[in-house]
């Protein structure tokens, strides 16, 4: 009975149950329980080296626990197709971006995610693929540019092709790994307002951003996980999670926090 999915467990597109990861002696996280539901928007926290971007690889299918039962969109890991599920979660990385060649048009990087690869070939596309990719440009405000070779962007505009990239297949379930790093401060809050006004959206996917700042988290997020050296230190709503006692035993240092109009910031206590 342990390899079939709970019927009670339907509306939730990620169920964790004491998921290990070990790699070369080590575990990169350890023991983790963990749940998403369709209707929430998490944040993963942590600092470097905490696991956070392990457990964005588990939920979007690129990655096997080596302990532990691991659900994705109802379907078991380990007993179904992978590139069938892979098309129901959207993912942006560091590394899935440096694979984009910087002489694609903008507009290609995002159609080419129906087919699910990178650099267009000789892929044929229907009207439908190339509305969608019209209406993700315009939603995320690059309609203008869609002509530009996508190296000839700025790390603001190519955060927003690879996320819009990430909708193209109108994922159940969306993975950003850090998607404000690096933005100079303008960048980040129009890409956070954007990244809010998607999770406000009812009819949007279950989303899941790993982040190192509480400042990066948008507002409409409801709920967190926090990582230190690949354990769980909390799990939860915002309100329960992201607190000062929970914080400072996540980044072992003492923090003071601050919440205004929704939004997060933290200094040293």
């Amino acid at each position: 009975m342990d390899d079939v999915v709970n019927p009670a467990e339907q509306d939730r597109v990620v169920v964790a149950r004491g998921v290990t990861v070990t790699r070369g002696g080590s575990d990169l996280v350890r023991d983790v329980d963990w749940s998403v539901r369709a209707a929430e928007r998490w944040v993963v926290l942590g600092p470097n080296g905490a696991g956070k971007t392990t457990l964005l690889h588990l939920a979007g299918a690129r990655l096997h626990p080596t302990r532990g039962t691991l659900d994705l969109l109802g379907e078991r890991l380990g007993r179904v197709d992978v590139r069938d599920l892979r098309l129901r979660i959207g993912l942006t990385t560091a590394l899935l971006a440096e694979r984009i060649p910087a002489e694609e048009r903008v507009g290609d990087v995002v159609l080419t995610a129906a087919w699910s690869v990178i650099g267009r070939f000789r892929e044929a596309y229907d009207g439908v693929d190339e509305a969608r990719a019209a209406m993700l440009l315009g939603l995320f405000g690059m309609t203008a540019l869609r002509l530009r070779p996508y190296g000839t962007l700025s790390e603001g505009e190519r955060k927003r092709v690879q996320i819009a990239r990430a909708l193209m297949t109108d994922p159940e379930l969306l993975l950003l790994d850090e998607p404000a790093a690096g933005l100079d401060l303008g960048m980040r809050e129009d890409l956070l307002r954007r990244l809010s006004e998607l999770a406000l959206d009812r009819a949007g996917p279950a989303m899941v951003v790993v982040t190192h700042h509480v400042e990066e988290i948008p507002p409409g997020f409801t709920h967190a996980l926090l990582v230190r050296d690949g354990t769980v230190i909390a799990r939860g709503p915002l309100p329960e999670t992201v607190t000062e006692e929970y914080l400072s035993k996540t980044f072992a240092t003492p923090l003071r926090l601050t919440v205004a109009d929704g939004r997060f910031s933290a200094r040293a206590a």
